[in-house]
C-alpha cells in the first residue's frame, strides 16, 4: 500500500487542504497517508464514508485499547470523547444531565453581555485596529465556559498557551509535555473546587453527581472531563468565530447579504461556514478493533483512522458546489460538529456563541476588513484545528 505523504505539500497543506483533499476524493474515500508530523494513519476523506465511520462501532476511540499510543495513560484522557460504550454512556449520561439545552438558552443573554463588552473594549482602540482572536473571538467562549464550569478566575492566558499547545502542538517530542501540564493543573483546579469553594455550577455537578445507581465520576474522570470541556468548549468556538468572520471578509457579496438581513441569514451564515471551514479538520483518532473496508481500501485490525470534517464538508456527492460559499445554501446536514455517539454536546452553544459574536461585530462594524493579506496570516500547526493564530482587522 502506497502512503500518501501530507507533508510533502508544506505550509501550503496547512493553509489551504482543500485542493488535496478534492484529489483524494477522486481517488477513493479513505487512504493510507503520513501525517505532517510524521505518523501514518487512514485518513477517510468522503462525507458518507465519514459519516459512517463516525457512528462504526468497529471504530474504538479509546487510545488506551492501543499500546501504541502513550496518549492514553495520561489521565486527562479519561473523558467521554475517549472512551467506548459502555464507560463512554456512563460518562455522556452524567454530563449531559447537567449539560443541558434550558442550561444552555438561560446563558444568552450572558453570552450577548460579555461580547458587547468585549466590542465596547475593541472598539475603543485609537488607531481602529485589533486582532479578532485576542479581542473577541477567544475571550468570549473562554469566558463563557470559564463561567459555566464555576472557574471564573481561571488564568486565561496560561491556560489558552497549554490548550493551543495541546490541540495544536509545535514540538512533536513524543511527550505530551503540554498534555501532561494541563493535567497537573487541572488537578489543583477540581481540588480547590472540591473542598473549598463549591458552588451552583458545572464542575460542583459533575464533583456531586451521582445516577440512580449511586455512580459518579472518579478523580480521574473528573481531570478527563475538566479538560474536555474547558479544551472542547473554547477551541472550537474561538475558531469558528475567526474562520467565520475571515471567510465573509473574503466573500462580499455573501458579507453584504448578510449584513442586509441578520434575521433571516445568521443561522444560515453560520452553517455555511461550519460546513465551507469549520473549526474542526479532522475528528480525533479512531481505531479499528477489526478489519474495516472503506469504499475499496480494506483498513486493518488495529489502525488508527481520522475522519476529515474539512474533506466531507466539500465533498460534491454531499453538497452542490461545495467550493462556493453561499449563507443562502439550501439547509443540509454537515459533520463539524461529529456525528454518532459522539456528536459534540457542546454544539447548541457554539452555535449561539458564533451568532452572537459575528452579527454583534458586523453590527457595529459595517465597514469591517483585514489589516493584513490573507497570506500572511499564521495557521494553527496539525491536521486537528483549522484556524489561524492571530486575526488583524481595522475598520
Amino acid at each position: 500500500m502506497t502512503v500518501i505523504d501530507l507533508g510533502e505539500y508544506g505550509e501550503e497543506f496547512t493553509a489551504n487542504p482543500h485542493p488535496v483533499y478534492t484529489k483524494l476524493r477522486a481517488e477513493g474515500p479513505a487512504h493510507l497517508v503520513r501525517t505532517p508530523e510524521g505518523g501514518d494513519v487512514w485518513l477517510i476523506v468522503g462525507h458518507e464514508e465519514g459519516r459512517a465511520a463516525l457512528a462504526d462501532p468497529r471504530l474504538s476511540k479509546d487510545w488506551r485499547s492501543n499500546d501504541d499510543w502513550e496518549y492514553g495513560e495520561l489521565p486527562v484522557s479519561a473523558n467521554m470523547l475517549e472512551t467506548d460504550p459502555p464507560q463512554h454512556t456512563r460518562l455522556r449520561k452524567l454530563v449531559a444531565r447537567e449539560f443541558t439545552p434550558r442550561r444552555i438558552e438561560a446563558l444568552r443573554p450572558r453570552v450577548q453581555e460579555v461580547t458587547d463588552g468585549l466590542l465596547d473594549a475593541m472598539l475603543a482602540a485609537p488607531d481602529r485596529t485589533a486582532d479578532l482572536v485576542d479581542s473577541l473571538a477567544f475571550p468570549l467562549p473562554m469566558t463563557v465556559i470559564c463561567e459555566l464550569l464555576g472557574v471564573p478566575d481561571l488564568d486565561q492566558e496560561a491556560f489558552r498557551v497549554l490548550s493551543n499547545e495541546a490541540v495544536a502542538p509545535t514540538v512533536n517530542d513524543g511527550k505530551n509535555t503540554s498534555v501532561r501540564e494541563m493535567g497537573e493543573y487541572l488537578i489543583g483546579l477540581i481540588e480547590d473546587k472540591r473542598c473549598t469553594r463549591p458552588g451552583d455550577d458545572l464542575m460542583s455537578a459533575l464533583i456531586r453527581a451521582r445516577d440512580e445507581d449511586g455512580d459518579q465520576l472518579s478523580p480521574e474522570e473528573l481531570i478527563g472531563m475538566a479538560f474536555l470541556l474547558l479544551v472542547a468548549g473554547h477551541e472550537t468556538t474561538v475558531n469558528l468565530i475567526s474562520n467565520g468572520v475571515r471567510t465573509l471578509l473574503g466573500h462580499p457579496g455573501q458579507l453584504a447579504a448578510l449584513c442586509a438581513d441578520f434575521d433571516g441569514l445568521i443561522d444560515g451564515a453560520i452553517e455555511e461556514i461550519l460546513r465551507y471551514e469549520g473549526p474542526v479538520e479532522t475528528a480525533t483518532y479512531r481505531f479499528t478493533k477489526e478489519p474495516v473496508l472503506v469504499g475499496d481500501a480494506l483498513i486493518p485490525a488495529g489502525a488508527p483512522v481520522l475522519i476529515s470534517l474539512a474533506s466531507a464538508g466539500r465533498d460534491p456527492l454531499r453538497h452542490a458546489a461545495p467550493d462556493r460559499f453561499d449563507i443562502r445554501r439550501a439547509p443540509q446536514s454537515h459533520l463539524a460538529f461529529g456525528h454518532g455517539i459522539h456528536f459534540c454536546l457542546g454544539a447548541p452553544l457554539a452555535r449561539m456563541e458564533g451568532r452572537i459574536a459575528v452579527r454583534s461585530l458586523l453590527e457595529r462594524t459595517p465597514d469591517l476588513q483585514l489589516a493584513t493579506e490573507s497570506a500572511q496570516l499564521e495557521w494553527l500547526p496539525g491536521m486537528l484545528i483549522r484556524g489561524v493564530r492571530h486575526l488583524p482587522v481595522r475598520w
